[in-house]
């Protein structure tokens, strides 16, 4: 089966829709938004690991409940959107992610393990909404033939709100929690002290999160946004008859897409969480410095993504996520067979694999997808996002059967299996396709 995608490289349409300029740069805000979020949430595995006094598998359970928010409030989110429009589920999404951030004032003060993993699947329910209705959201502010091109530039302020997020952890969390070792020498009243304190500094950074994400949210819901209706924006699936389900299973890029999705998020979730365990486990250092190798991994993955937008404009997309995923095969296998400072690096610079993935993998996937076919066909990319809350613990019961490095050997896995679905795309995607346009007025339609 042929399916078509988009150009990476047109010079001869613009990058939006008149009018779309304020609505893309607020929409922009949020991919920095869950960046903070996500990557914030990242380091908690090894902090709730010191303050609880867990195993690395019971404290990985922190990325089940954000990633099984994912998955859970996915299709909800395609309903929302379906039923009025992007922009409303924006709103959702946001205002439910600010009650979760909220929800770690009460966290704090009940300083029990499930309190903190009920405010992150909140949090991380609106998180869900919101990625369910922006990413499409992008796509559909400008000419289909640079729509991945454009998710990626809007993916691209993602690494800023990493990095922010990460940053947070380092600077603001991680320093603050002690080891369980720490806190032998105690009391019982001094330890149940030092562990509130430890709570609380857990907590301040999501409840500033939540401030944050209530003032976008006020900001897109003042902002205008213009467009005609939504079944007029991309042209009509060519299996426009049977079920929405039937034409998404019968769509074998949009399938192979989900399923590199869910390996995507997986491998990059086992990278980040556990890059802190790897330099306290394997170089012996403090968390705080820990934070640090962190931060580094992350702001190579931010400047990897505005180099691959760039690149984009001259090596097919498909053809450089394969090679990137190459390299990423390259670097988790030596940070599994090398335990030691050039292990540690190579886990740092595998972040630069994992940069145009996301974006590039869900535009492919959504390509060839009507406009209403497109807000369900998202929600199913969205729902992959649950591979970040299922192999991080097979990684996290591997590295606690034996050592931490051997745990990389899931991401190298996962980095395999995305380039075999770019190589899939390479002979069942037709990059050369022409520009939409409303066929009443010549004019290119938008989504809202």
């Amino acid at each position: 089966m042929t399916t078509r995608t988009t150009s990476t490289a047109s010079t001869a349409v613009p990058f939006l829709h008149p009018g779309m300029k304020v609505p893309f740069i607020m929409v922009v805000t949020c991919f920095a938004a869950w960046g903070v979020a996500a990557n914030m949430t990242d380091p908690m595995v090894g902090a709730f690991k010191s303050v609880f006094d867990m195993s690395l598998l019971q404290s990985a359970l922190v990325q089940s409940a954000y990633y099984g928010a994912y998955f859970l409030l996915a299709i909800p989110a395609a309903f929302l959107n379906s039923r009025f429009s992007y922009k409303v589920g924006v709103l959702v999404g946001l205002a439910l992610a600010t009650a979760g951030g909220a929800l770690f004032v009460p966290a704090a003060s009940a300083m029990t393990f499930n309190f903190f993993l009920l405010a992150l699947f909140t949090l991380a329910a609106g998180l869900s909404v919101l990625e369910t209705s922006a990413n499409p959201f992008v796509l559909s502010m400008g000419p289909r033939s640079n729509a991945t091109r454009r998710l990626n530039f809007a993916q691209s302020f993602n690494p800023i709100g990493t990095l922010s997020g990460s940053a947070i952890a380092a600077i603001f969390i991680l320093p603050a929690i002690s080891s369980p070792e720490d806190r032998e020498g105690l009391s019982a009243e001094a330890a149940q002290s030092q562990m509130q304190d430890e709570l609380l500094a857990i907590s301040t950074p999501y409840v500033v999160l939540a401030v944050v994400l209530a003032i976008i949210l006020v900001g897109i819901f003042l902002t205008r946004i213009p467009g005609q209706k939504a079944s007029t924006s991309f042209e009509v699936d060519p299996r426009g008859s049977g079920s929405r389900i039937s034409r998404l299973w019968g769509n074998k890029p949009y399938v192979f897409g989900v399923a590199a999705q869910y390996f995507n998020v997986a491998g990059q979730t086992c990278i980040w969480t556990y890059t802190t365990v790897y330099v306290v486990d394997i170089l012996d250092k403090s968390q705080g410095e820990a934070g640090r190798w962190l931060i580094a991994s992350l702001i190579i993955f931010g400047i990897s993504r505005f180099l691959m937008v760039f690149l984009m404009g001259f090596i097919d997309s498909r053809k450089l996520m394969i090679t990137m995923c190459l390299i990423g095969i390259v670097l988790t296998m030596t940070a599994v067979v090398f335990p030691s400072v050039l292990g540690a690096v190579a886990v740092v610079a595998s972040s630069a694999s994992l940069s145009l993935l996301f974006p590039t993998i869900y535009g492919l996937a959504l390509q060839d997808l009507s406009a209403e076919d497109q807000k369900f066909g998202a929600a199913g990319l969205v729902m992959a996002i649950v591979g970040g809350a299922t192999l991080p613990l097979v990684a996290a019961a591997i590295g606690d059967a034996s050592a931490v490095n051997y745990s990389y050997v899931i991401p190298a896995i996962c980095f395999a299996l995305i380039a075999a679905y770019g190589v899939y795309t390479l002979k069942a995607i037709d990059i050369n396709v022409k520009d939409d346009v409303d066929p009443a007025t010549g004019a290119a339609p938008r989504v809202v």
